[in-house]
């Protein structure tokens, strides 16, 4: 198979979200974004998404992998897609959350985590043309490993057709971002002895670990021994 097949391109999307009544920002307003740009940042800066879906009548929210190009996410549904055999319309939500640290503040009412989580609505769309989904799931393995794609075996016909691939269009999208210093310091709650300020969160990469079956004299790869100390998100 050839994954330099062309597929037809579609439209690129305006660079400020859209405001619709599942993406309007109701609360903390002064945290919500409409930067394409902002959204877009969320989503590469991770690998993993929550999946939220109805299956069988029960609400169900799935962690798994995604990757996205500049019109769609793409991310395994296996669980989504018993959902939408039996309604092919049906919505879903997927969020991705970064915490970047805790916002400590001299009363606990101001607590406050410093986040930044991106909302995706829409009805997903499953990946049949096999072209489109061994194109799908390069973006997904690059997106998480860099550099995986070439270096590891790509996917067997029989595989391809056991993998559920999920396209949903990042056309209604909501941001949200929190960050700062407590709002509390110009308050009454100042004069009080009570240290206040940022607790930062941060993931790192550690050293690749080989798997014990692994025959000797196989290193990693530079694109993997190369993250090792590098941050994640």
């Amino acid at each position: 198979m050839n994954d330099d097949h062309e597929q037809p391109q579609p439209q690129p999307l305006p660079a400020a979200l859209p405001v619709t009544d599942r993406t309007r920002h109701r609360r903390l307003r002064e945290h919500g974004s409409l930067d394409r740009a902002d959204l877009e940042a969320i989503l590469d800066a991770g690998f993993v998404c929550h999946l939220g879906v109805v299956v069988d009548g029960h609400p169900m929210v799935v962690p798994t992998v995604y990757g996205r190009d500049d019109t769609h996410l793409f991310l395994h549904g296996s669980v989504a897609s018993r959902s939408l055999a039996a309604d092919p319309e049906a919505p879903v939500c997927v969020t991705v959350t970064h915490i970047d640290g805790l916002i400590l503040a001299r009363s606990v009412f101001e607590h406050g985590v410093g986040y930044r989580s991106a909302m995706i609505h829409g009805v997903p769309r499953r990946v049949t043309d096999p072209e489109e989904k061994l194109r799908g799931l390069r973006l997904l393995t690059e997106h998480a490993t860099p550099g995986q794609w070439d270096y590891a075996r790509r996917p067997s016909r029989k595989e391809l057709a056991a993998t559920t691939l999920l396209a949903l269009s990042l056309a209604e999208a909501s941001v949200k971002v929190a960050a700062g210093p407590p709002d509390d310091g110009d308050g009454p709650d100042a004069e009080l002895d009570v240290w206040a300020g940022n607790l930062p969160l941060t993931a790192t990469w550690g050293e690749p670990v080989p798997d014990p079956l692994l025959r000797a004299g196989i290193a990693p790869p530079s694109h993997i021994a190369g993250r090792a100390g590098t941050r994640q998100g």
